[in-house]
């Protein structure tokens, strides 16, 4: 059932990066509609759909099991996607599209729902390949995507979307009438908190890791936008196949993490292992402000390491301090800040470039870096002291 889940992600994440990379140019072609600001607003509107559609298909998840949740929203996302493909009107489309990303972003509940079908010990692992499935995905959706602009017409690309939610909604349908599974299994097993004393762990937590995890995600997203840029700029190769290769560094960097993750099967991925990920990640984002080639390339070795490695750490921590009836809603307000970090840095990242040239992000990246190293080492400090302390005895 684990696998079927991880596969509808797949086809979730593909379906929701089809388009992606080519607004500007549907923009255009369908509506004639070429300023630049426009694209970001829908950039914009897009990511503060996803901000609040999630925490309230979490709620709902409360009370109506997840699955079954998925057959009704992937019905109604695939139909607007239809509606998005007729539609001619510029207004009818921003009102129809964001309807469809307020249903289809219930697809998040299979991340949450998922975890909720394993035992903690498997966490760390299956975090890590959906992270690397959302990689993946993100990839193959901008391929697919690049594809049908290039040969067919960007609109055709809303057709491939309501396929995507129709599949997801069949499988949904599957798994719920299968007897092959039990869609409402939950592993009964001591948490690992439950071994230490819980008055280590910070009042409001995940409001914490939130706000913690809202300006690492900030930092990581203000060196994407421009780094290909950045690296035409400082580099001799003037080939848009050598920028995407370099700037997809991470994207390798974390397959490898994953394999070596799970060959290795630590144990140490509670309040453990945070602290030297964020300080590599700081040495990542230095060297990659450095404008030579070979400084660049090793920084982003290092950096999709850091990142890919944080990004995990800091969501076990959520999953093993929170409980499985809370997972989907918990997920859903440290997504929020999450988003809202993204959201922050998309509007930010251009003044920034605009006013104080290329190599900016990265510094502000790496403050952020530190600012995150710090605030979790004081919110966690005693958890991170005991925990030491409970691993040794173990």
């Amino acid at each position: 059932m684990k696998k079927l889940l991880i596969i509808m992600t797949l086809v979730a994440v593909i379906s929701d990066y089809l388009l992606h990379p080519f607004y500007p140019q549907f923009f255009e072609a369908r509506f004639g509609v070429t300023d630049p600001e426009w694209v970001g607003y829908y950039f914009a509107a897009i990511c503060f759909m996803v901000m609040i559609s999630f925490p309230f298909w979490a709620y709902i998840s409360k009370k109506v099991a997840e699955l079954n949740i998925l057959v009704y929203t992937q019905l109604i996302a695939g139909i607007f996607a239809l509606f998005c493909y007729w539609t001619n009107s510029y207004i009818n489309f921003w009102i129809i599209s964001l309807v469809m990303i307020l249903f289809k972003g219930s697809y998040l509940l299979v991340y949450p729902y998922i975890l909720k079908l394993i035992t903690k010990k498997e966490h760390s692992g299956t975090i890590g390949l959906l992270s690397v499935v959302v990689h993946l995905g993100g990839i193959l959706g901008a391929v697919i995507g690049g594809l049908v602009v290039d040969l067919i017409d960007a609109s055709y690309i809303f057709l491939i979307m309501a396929l995507g939610d129709f599949i997801q909604m069949f499988m949904s349908i599957y798994l719920i009438r299968s007897d092959k599974y039990n869609t409402s299994v939950s592993p009964e097993e001591e948490a690992f908190i439950d071994q230490v004393d819980k008055k280590m762990i910070p009042k409001r937590f995940i409001l914490k890791i939130g706000v913690i995890t809202m300006i690492l995600y900030f930092s990581d997203f203000l060196i994407r936008p421009f780094f290909s840029t950045y690296w035409e700029h400082i580099s001799v190769y003037d080939s848009k196949l050598i920028s995407g290769t370099i700037y997809a560094i991470p994207g390798f960097v974390a397959l490898i993490a994953l394999w070596m993750n799970f060959r290795r099967k630590s144990t140490n991925t509670n309040f453990q292992g945070i602290i030297p990920v964020l300080l590599l990640g700081t040495i990542g984002l230095l060297l990659q402000g450095v404008p030579f080639e070979v400084f660049v390339i090793i920084g982003r070795v290092i950096y999709g390491w850091a990142i890919f490695q944080g990004v995990v750490k800091f969501d076990v921590l959520l999953f093993e301090l929170s409980t499985p009836e809370s997972y989907a809603i918990d997920y859903s307000k440290v997504h929020f800040f999450q988003n809202l970090g993204v959201l922050v840095s998309s509007f930010s990242v251009g003044l920034l470039v605009d006013n104080h040239g290329l190599q900016v992000p990265f510094i502000v990246a790496l403050v952020g870096f530190i600012i995150t190293l710090l605030l979790y080492y004081f919110i966690f400090k005693i958890a991170i002291k005991n925990t030491s302390k409970v691993l040794a005895k173990t």
